[in-house]
């Protein structure tokens, strides 16, 4: 087919991921990018970026599993820094009624044992009598992922434009007359009505005395946790999720309990350095499911919630091949 003049507005991941699948395709594209390139992310900087569609279906409609293994699937093929030595689900003694509800309502795991939850990851052992693993899940570190991105778009030819706003309206960003494709987040509200934030904070800590190399989350009745390595020591430690939509820095109660249970996974967390304490809004539709809209030669792909680099590559993929073929999946796509 012939090639598109596209323009991407917003470098989030979700527009990192259409920039990079349309570029690859051999799309004339353009990245603009309100924010300088030194802060390229946005909220995707603060995210855990798990790539696990089986423990997301714990809280999340069944899309979410069934596309997130594609998701997976294309992050390993895309970027060599993924970490695909699954994911593991325990809890405390106090807390065991927690781990059977997850197992029952999640797939693609199987339950292990004291002696197996130590040999997966030693750091562990004697601390928890049973947990979950999930074998075919991974993570990432967003710090490394999201310049990685950037840096292949240069390599292919992308046009980026960063520390360039773009005013409204924004079908006026496409160049030649061609596609405008809307990764703006919270910013696109005035199109998007349904569209609200819910805040997410996060603790980046380095732990010389923590060596864990997959993620690991602890269940807990009020606030469950997430640990995720980012190498070298240091580990991305999340678990709030707040309908709020303010950017203020994170609350002494939230630090406390993100440290706190970091500390009831593992006591090596207590000789840690805070290297950073986070919060971002990211944008959610009702049902918590991203979405490609289609208006003509715009379409605004939005409402990335908790499953933003799980579902990026998903979203790229349905844009591009309808783009191409006018393949409308209509489990992630609405042509209006």
């Amino acid at each position: 087919m012939s090639k598109l003049d596209i323009t991407v507005v917003g470098a989030g991941i979700f527009g990192l991921w259409q920039a990079f699948e349309l570029t690859r395709r051999g799309h004339r594209v353009m990245l603009r990018e309100a924010s300088e390139e030194s802060a390229v992310g946005a909220a995707s900087r603060y995210a855990g970026a798990m790539l696990a569609p089986y423990c997301e279906a714990e809280s999340a409609e069944p899309v979410i599993q069934d596309l997130g293994r594609t998701g997976v699937a294309m992050w390993r093929e895309a970027y060599p820094g993924v970490v695909y030595r699954g994911t593991l689900v325990v809890a405390g003694s106090r807390d065991r009624s927690e781990l059977n509800r997850f197992a029952r309502l999640t797939q693609g795991h199987r339950e292990i044992s004291e002696s197996e939850l130590a040999e997966l990851e030693p750091d562990l052992a004697g601390r928890f009598s049973r947990g979950l693993y999930y074998e075919e899940e991974g993570h990432l570190a967003p710090r490394a992922a999201l310049p990685y991105l950037v840096s292949e778009l240069r390599r292919m030819g992308a046009t980026l434009r960063f520390g360039d706003p773009v005013p409204e309206p924004i079908w006026m960003a496409a160049s030649n007359g061609g596609v405008v494709i809307d990764c703006r987040g919270l910013a696109a509200r005035g199109d998007l009505p349904d569209l609200r934030g819910v805040r997410g904070e996060m603790a980046v800590l380095h732990a010389p005395e923590v060596t864990l190399t997959r993620a690991v989350r602890l269940l807990h009745p009020r606030q469950p946790l997430y640990v995720v390595p980012w190498g070298n020591h240091v580990y991305m430690v999340g678990a709030t999720l707040l309908e709020r939509e303010d950017g203020a820095p994170v609350t002494v109660r939230s630090a406390l309990e993100l440290l706190g249970l970091a500390y009831a996974l593992h006591p090596g967390f207590a000789e840690a350095t805070v290297e950073e304490l986070g919060a971002g809004v990211r944008p959610s539709f009702r049902d918590n499911i991203p979405r490609a809209i289609v208006r003509g030669r715009r379409i605004l792909v939005n409402g990335a919630y908790r499953h933003g680099y799980l579902f990026a590559p998903v979203m790229a993929n349905a844009v591009a091949n309808y783009l191409e073929h006018g393949t409308v999946n209509p489990a992630v796509m609405r042509i209006e």
